[in-house]
């Protein structure tokens, strides 16, 4: 099954690839790799949770939100890809930063939101490498930030 078939399977609809918020490019090929930029959880020009995680946004909304990053990421690649999303030959690796409350330590839960969609979207190409981080602060005061390493052909 293709990649958009996939996706309209799960009823799936990429949104418009969001634009940088600051000095940097979407994301960035090297050989067989596209590097895709930190990603926030932005539908349409609005972050779908700010703050820290868990006092001001529980664990579920955190991976619903990482999830929105997931995908603002595959909008960024699919556009990257003129389209293509079937080059994907697997994810590689994805990095999940969480703006933590000091005393909270389940970063990994809320990247689970993120690997399993990945893994949902991608089957066994959706397994991948990951690094779960808690930080005290990320830009525009999102409550996470994704950024994704693609494999392509």
């Amino acid at each position: 099954m293709s990649i958009a078939d996939r996706l309209k399977e799960l009823d799936i609809i990429l949104p418009t690839p969001p634009k940088p918020v600051a000095a940097y490019v979407p994301c960035v090929q090297s050989g067989q790799l596209v590097f895709v930029s930190g990603q926030l959880p932005f539908a349409g020009k609005e972050l779908l949770a700010e703050g820290l995680v868990p006092s001001r946004i529980p664990i579920d909304q955190a991976q619903a939100a990482a999830q929105q990053c997931i995908l603002n990421g595959l909008a960024v690649v699919n556009a990257h890809l003129q389209g293509d999303l079937n080059r994907i030959s697997r994810v590689v690796r994805i990095g999940v930063f969480v703006q933590s409350d000091s005393s909270f330590h389940d970063q990994a839960l809320v990247a689970n939101g993120a690997s399993e969609f990945l893994e949902n979207i991608f089957g066994d190409a959706g397994k991948h490498a990951r690094a779960a981080v808690g930080v005290n602060a990320l830009p525009l005061n999102a409550a996470v930030e994704i950024e994704l390493l693609f494999e392509i052909q």
